[in-house]
């Protein structure tokens, strides 16, 4: 009489299904291992290679029990498919560069398009059209992007700083309280423009916006000039020298203030000496 030896269940140690779960499924051994764990669905097989190679087709995976490198073969592929293949590996490599490029051309031509407009509000639509027309090409793609990279770099100076300060030193003692000038110097200690943080949205939004600005306070205030051009040049001046005098004034109004906390504070002190100094003459005269 003759004995069989019954071979183990097959279980599969990716989605642990057996046998008797899924009959037409195809089984596979690809490793040394032995017992229950020697076979694997041959679809759970692939996404499991899948996932371990992470788009990497000639990445080495092994066995996670007996350390067995896999040997995979993929078919051969058709010209196309390795045209395919091709093609998308260099489209990987460029990508970068290409959204790089992307960036900097739309930059490029935002600024090429905002001189443009620039150009046509200062001068006026029909002459800046025809400036631009007769205009060399080159000049154009040349200098109108310099029109918004002057207006950021004109519009991060502080100027009204210095004016702050010639004002400070040659009109600030007739304004303060007599006796009061003394303790100006104290206030801006730190720098003038200490507590003024420079904002980049600020500085780029006002820098951009300062033509129209201009533009729109030379209509209001200078009707009668002929020329679009010199309306808009007086605008820029009238606004910037509003500005600088409304700093200036409250910069002064600042400091006044705080002078005369200053003063307000010394007689106290000095008035505590002389109490603390009389009450010991008191004491002393007391004990004699």
């Amino acid at each position: 009489m003759a004995f069989t030896e019954e071979q183990p269940e097959k279980h599969c140690w990716v989605c642990f299904a057996t046998e008797k779960d899924d009959l037409t499924a195809e089984w596979v051994s690809p490793c040394r291992c032995k017992g229950c764990t020697k076979w694997i669905h041959q679809s759970c097989l692939q996404r499991w290679l899948d996932e371990k190679q992470k788009g990497n087709g000639g990445g080495a995976v092994s066995c996670p029990q007996c350390g067995t490198e896999y040997h995979i073969t993929f078919p051969k592929m058709g010209p196309v498919v390795y045209f395919l293949q091709q093609v998308d590996r260099v489209l990987s490599r460029i990508s970068p560069f290409a959204a790089v490029g992307v960036v900097v051309g739309t930059v490029y031509w935002s600024a090429v398009t905002y001189g443009a407009v620039t150009v046509m509000q200062v001068v006026g639509h029909k002459k800046g059209l025809m400036v631009m027309e007769r205009a060399d090409p080159l000049f154009l793609l040349m200098g109108l992007p310099t029109i918004p990279v002057l207006l950021v770099l004109g519009k991060m100076i502080r100027w009204d700083d210095y004016l702050v300060r010639l004002l400070q030193r040659y009109c600030s003692k007739g304004k303060l309280p007599p006796g009061t000038s003394r303790y100006l110097s104290r206030v801006p200690a730190d720098g003038l423009g200490a507590g003024d943080h420079l904002s980049v949205s600020r500085t780029l939004c006002g820098a951009l916006i300062f033509p129209s600005i201009a533009s729109l306070v030379g209509r209001l205030l200078f009707r009668r000039m002929p020329s679009n051009l010199q309306r808009t040049m007086l605008g820029g001046v009238a606004f910037v020298l509003m500005k600088g005098v409304l700093k200036v004034y409250f910069k002064q109004q600042q400091c006044i203030i705080q002078a005369s906390r200053n003063i307000l504070n010394f007689p106290e002190r000095s008035g505590e000496g002389q109490n603390q100094g009389g009450d010991e003459d008191t004491e002393d005269s007391g004990n004699e």
